[in-house]
């Protein structure tokens, strides 16, 4: 009898366990992480918390003018530019080697928490 009981816990056990989700973190959750620190480089650094734009420096030409570097908002993008601009890189923004999971995760985390904010 005891071993039956063991056994049926252990079933039920595992039938839960296998309805729940099985990743280990939600995409959400991975979009953030890879965004403030995809390949040890922040895109939060430029394109600030939330892909909004953000002023990168400040600088005067020899001219005594002021200029503004600014790096584009990035959380309204469509996803095929976004994800063009991280395989490719542009201006002075790096190339990154990520994979297509890790932009989409990355591109639901701007769009989604952007989108909250609103």
């Amino acid at each position: 009898m005891h071993y039956l009981l063991s056994f049926l816990l252990s079933f039920f056990m595992f039938a839960k366990a296998s309805t729940q989700d099985d990743s280990f973190i939600t995409l959400l959750e991975y979009g953030k992480e890879l965004y403030h620190n995809p390949r040890n480089i922040s895109c939060a650094k430029c394109h600030g918390e939330l892909g909004e734009e953000k002023i990168i420096t400040r600088y005067t030409t020899a001219n005594n003018q002021e200029r503004i570097f600014k790096a584009p908002p990035i959380y309204n993008l469509d996803f095929e530019r976004f994800s063009k601009a991280l395989f490719s890189g542009k201006s002075i923004m790096p190339r990154y080697n990520l994979t297509p999971d890790e932009i989409r995760a990355i591109y639901y985390y701007i769009t989604s928490t952007h989108s909250k904010k609103d």
